[in-house]
């Protein structure tokens, strides 16, 4: 079921700032409309979508976050790829690949996947944890403004979609010249993706409004 919001009156100043949604993308100021589970809402100028019904309760996010953090630890420990021709074996991790860029001429495209598909992601789980644990016990995290602004800095920068492409593009490829293999690690990050699409999305912004936290 959608939703539109039908106000876009200016808030006055004594008005909750947590009663006032504002589009993304062209700015339009709505009054927030409880939602159930499965409804949105849309803005009426643009039809960018401002608010969804809860999917999830915290308690099922915080366990997505710590499957999150194990699919991470398997998709950089287990390799991603294994290669083999004429009896010559060579398999690769996501790390090792990071590595191996760094030894020529493009270090700072080793440094951007790096950032990408190994740094970033885990800085979201740890944050994600760490707020969502908290929030477990009706607790605000400390930092935790400084924790949730993070997580929406780092979500442009989090690309294992991008990565996992590359990699189904590259076994394709080279699957007509040599004996190509997905890994543990390809599997583990294809499911890491998937998680980290569920909690890190914009529903985490609940936390400001269930917590009582105010905005500076």
């Amino acid at each position: 079921m959608n939703t539109s919001p039908s106000s876009t009156t200016a808030p006055t100043p004594q008005d909750d700032p947590a009663q006032w949604i504002i589009c993304e993308h062209c700015d339009s100021l709505y009054e927030a409309q409880p939602l159930n589970k499965g409804e949105s809402s849309y803005c009426l100028r643009c039809a960018a979508m401002l608010d969804r019904g809860h999917r999830m309760s915290i308690e099922q996010m915080l366990a997505l976050s710590i499957a999150a953090g194990i699919m991470f630890i398997f998709a950089n420990v287990f390799p991603v790829i294994s290669i083999s021709m004429k009896g010559l074996y060579n398999e690769v991790t996501l790390w090792g690949s990071v590595h191996a860029l760094a030894q020529g001429q493009i270090t700072l495209i080793a440094l951007v996947a790096g950032l990408a598909i190994i740094l970033a992601p885990a800085l979201q789980i740890a944050l994600l944890f760490w707020v969502l644990v908290h929030a477990h016990r009706n607790e605000i995290a400390p930092g935790f403004k400084s924790c949730m602004r993070a997580l929406e800095h780092l979500r442009p920068w989090s690309m294992l979609e991008v990565c996992l492409l590359g990699i189904l593009v590259s076994i394709v490829k080279l699957s007509g010249m040599l004996d190509v293999h997905p890994g543990v690690g390809l599997w583990a990050m294809g499911m890491l993706m998937v998680l980290i699409l569920l909690i890190a999305g914009k529903d985490i912004r609940r936390l400001w409004t269930e917590l009582g936290v105010e905005p500076e």
